[in-house]
């Protein structure tokens, strides 16, 4: 809802994308210095160029993958970590339910708003890592389309607005069906 993060989106041409880093970087470094989890915590991004999936947990994750999780191909461009580089886990699973089951969860509550016909046969063709079947899941998705991509990339106090009421409707009819 804050108009600010929209700042983080500028357009700027570079050899790996149209999204300049330099404020992304600088939203990641103050979250990363003001928030701790408190509860375990992981994030997927995938190292480049061999497209390999990694976890970083907890105590291992820095700023910069907090930046990775958000490099978007052909958007920001890949942040180097220790010489190698990372972009986006959801180049490689747009929901990464395998990280959960990696660190332990039986259960999940999972919003999938990558579900499109456009972004289920990217899954399939990219052989995104699946849950096993031990994994108990209650998925939420949008009831309807959520916009186009220049809708993900522009921010709109209205388009926001939606968004968030939306998932509260579509999150109260799927709370419905959860028995944890």
């Amino acid at each position: 809802m804050d108009p600010g993060i929209a700042a983080i989106m500028r357009f700027g041409i570079h050899r790996s994308g149209v999204l300049r880093p330099e404020a992304l970087h600088d939203w990641t470094r103050q979250l990363f210095a003001r928030f701790r989890p408190r509860v375990p915590f992981g994030l997927a991004v995938v190292e480049l160029p061999w497209l390999r999936l990694r976890l970083v947990r907890d105590s291992d994750i820095t700023w910069q993958h907090l930046a990775a999780s958000c490099a978007i191909p052909l958007g920001f461009p890949p942040v180097a970590i220790q010489g190698t580089r990372y972009v986006d886990g959801g180049l490689r699973g747009g929901l990464p339910l395998w990280a959960a089951e990696e660190m332990g969860a039986t259960r999940a509550v999972a919003l999938d708003v990558l579900n499109t016909p456009g972004f289920r046969m990217l899954h399939k063709a990219l052989r995104w890592r699946d849950p096993g079947p031990a994994l108990q899941l209650a998925r939420i998705e949008p009831s309807s389309r959520l916009g186009s991509l220049r809708d993900a990339v522009v921010w709109s106090a209205e388009r926001v607005t939606r968004w968030v009421a939306q998932g509260e409707i579509d999150g109260t009819r799927a709370a419905t069906s959860i028995t944890m």
